[in-house]
């Protein structure tokens, strides 16, 4: 029974941990972001199992942690609440070619990472031709172009 506390205590902590780092940190994963997260499974390995290195510990933390997985999304199904707390709403971020600051400061986005979407995308070169530029719910900045 400790195994399944442990694992659950875990799922919940890293899941908000990643919920406060935001959309955008997952909807890029660098170098850098790839290791971090191999250092915090390592880290999170002896939370996870305690002293008991056993084969059947580890499944039982293993299958806890699968099973909250399909719990968690099961309620994002059947509760808007949980969805939104989970994974969060899209956010526009550019409202015709104008820059949104604050909810870009806040994202940790700037107009880089909006022209490099707008011309990855949408072959845009210039921010006044954006209509919209939306934060996705996955970190993905989606770009709506001006009408001609």
């Amino acid at each position: 029974m400790d195994s399944v506390i442990r694992a659950v205590v875990i799922y919940f902590l890293l899941l908000l941990l990643f919920r406060i780092t935001g959309k955008r940190s997952l909807g890029q994963v660098t170098t850098f972001d790839f290791v971090l997260l191999l250092i915090i499974g390592e880290a999170v390995q002896n939370s996870l199992l305690g002293n008991d290195y056993s084969i059947t510990n580890g499944v039982i933390a293993v299958t806890t942690l699968v099973l909250l997985d399909i719990i968690v999304s099961l309620a994002k199904q059947r509760s808007h609440f949980v969805a939104i707390w989970v994974e969060g709403t899209p956010l526009i971020i550019v409202d015709n070619g104008n820059p949104l600051k604050q909810r870009m400061k806040k994202a940790r986005v700037d107009e880089e990472d909006v022209m490099e979407a707008a011309r990855s995308l949408r072959g845009l070169e210039r921010l006044d031709q954006i209509r919209w530029a939306v934060l996705e719910r996955n970190g993905e900045i989606s770009i709506v172009p001006k009408r001609e």
